[in-house]
């Protein structure tokens, strides 16, 4: 019978990321921290004791200490991980990085969907730099992936591939400063205060999703088997989207032999 190594297991002499460690529940936060301090696990269904040695890195948005004194995180575990505080500002407190990471994201997607696109226009710069980034640097990611789709091949990103409002979108303050944790057995949590943003000023993620797929279909000239390709989903699912929006294959010109064997 084959092992399953588990994630620890699988990183031990390395280092592991837990995402969001607030998320997790009162169960494996008490596993988590026997892991922690024993550094030692068992395997689901074995009855062996796995010696570890991990390095691990866990982050939050939220402040862990007002989750403790509700209750919803233990109170042994977030003194086990804050060790090494390590303070992450959100990027509207670091413009600087926005162009560097505009550009990282772009040749990123320009890959994912086979666009070549030839660059981020001083313009469209410029307006990144102005935006206050109230979903941080994954609002930069999902921003800078919609304008390389609506951009096309040979192109440049341009303000009017960013779909921001024409109005400022305003980020509520922040009382307090975010931080970061490390424990004695190598642990880093970075965490950062949760962010408010007005709904007034952005796109919704229907809408967004739409314009999404149908420039999917017009880089692909209407051919959705390569548009549900190129957005990694089945022909089926985007025909299900497609529907729901009113378009079906007279519309686009799409063959129905295509349809049929989705």
């Amino acid at each position: 019978m084959t092992k399953r190594e588990g994630r620890f297991e699988l990183a031990h002499n390395g280092t592991i990321l837990l995402d969001e460690i607030s998320e997790i529940s009162p169960q494996i936060q008490a596993k988590l921290l026997r892991v922690l301090q024993e550094r030692e696990l068992e395997r689901v269904g074995g009855n062996r004791t796995i010696k570890v040695d991990v390095r691990v890195i866990a982050t939050t948005n939220r402040h862990l200490e007002e989750s403790v004194e509700r209750k919803e995180f233990r109170q042994d575990l977030y003194f086990r991980l804050n060790v090494v505080p390590i303070h992450v500002p959100p990027l509207r407190d670091r413009k600087e990085d926005v162009p560097f990471l505009a550009q990282q994201f772009m040749q990123r997607f320009a890959r994912k969907h086979g666009v070549r696109v030839k660059g981020i226009s001083n313009e469209c710069l410029a307006a990144l730099s102005a935006h206050n980034w109230p979903g941080n640097v994954r609002e930069l990611q999902n921003v800078i992936e919609r304008a390389v789709i609506l951009c096309g091949d040979a192109g440049l990103l341009e303000p009017e591939h960013l779909g921001f409002s024409t109005r400022p979108i305003s980020a509520v303050p922040v009382t307090t400063a975010p931080s970061a944790l490390v424990t004695s057995l190598g642990t880093v949590s970075t965490t950062s205060p949760p962010v408010a943003t007005s709904n007034n000023n952005m796109v919704s993620l229907a809408e967004l999703e739409k314009q999404h797929i149908l420039a999917a279909l017009e880089k692909t000239q209407q051919n959705r088997t390569h548009a549900a390709k190129v957005l990694g989903i089945s022909v089926r699912t985007l025909r299900n989207k497609l529907n729901e929006y009113g378009v079906n294959a007279k519309d686009t010109g799409e063959p129905v032999e295509d349809e049929a064997n989705a």
